[in-house]
């Protein structure tokens, strides 16, 4: 079984400031829970790869992403997919960010998830997408919260070198 989730929230920023939040890779652990990402390589082109890691310290797991889809938009935003090839995490994911206005703009976070042990999964599913739809509604709001605020330009980890150039 496969099940596709979407949660988009709409933001007062340009769209290429949110464009350049969500694709900085490491900074996600800023507003994603219990998830660490990690470039493999550039990870800003067709082919690149990432890597998660969602848990709470050593209990967890990694998911691995190859980038299917990278356009940078005339509007500042982007379309991003993935193919997530690991053992917990199977399916196809998805950034879109889409300018609304001069200064306003849209994310949309979509995944289409493999659902593993057929019936038992499926019944599973419908008892977690909705705790899993409201984390990544949270991740979301935290996001436009931390670009709102101008806490997306205060980064010091991961990242914060190749940024300042």
């Amino acid at each position: 079984m496969r099940a596709r989730l979407e949660q988009v929230v709409d933001v007062a920023a340009p769209a290429s400031v949110v464009w350049d939040y969500v694709t900085d890779w490491p900074r996600q652990s800023q507003w994603v829970p219990m998830t660490r990402v990690e470039r493999v390589d550039a990870a800003d082109a067709v082919g690149g790869r990432i890597r998660a890691w969602t848990g709470l310290g050593p209990l967890g797991f990694w998911d691995p992403m190859t980038i299917t889809r990278w356009d940078r938009t005339p509007d500042g935003g982007g379309h991003c997919e993935v193919l997530h090839r690991g053992r917990v995490v199977r399916g196809e994911g998805e950034f879109v960010v889409v300018a609304t206005g001069g200064n306003t703009s849209r994310f949309v976070w979509a995944e289409v998830i493999e659902v593993p042990l057929g019936r038992l999964g499926a019944i599973g599913w419908k008892v977690v997408s909705p705790v899993v739809g409201r984390v990544i509604g949270g991740a979301l709001r935290t996001m436009r919260d931390l670009v709102q605020s101008g806490g997306a330009h205060r980064w010091t980890g991961p990242g914060a070198a190749r940024r300042s150039g």
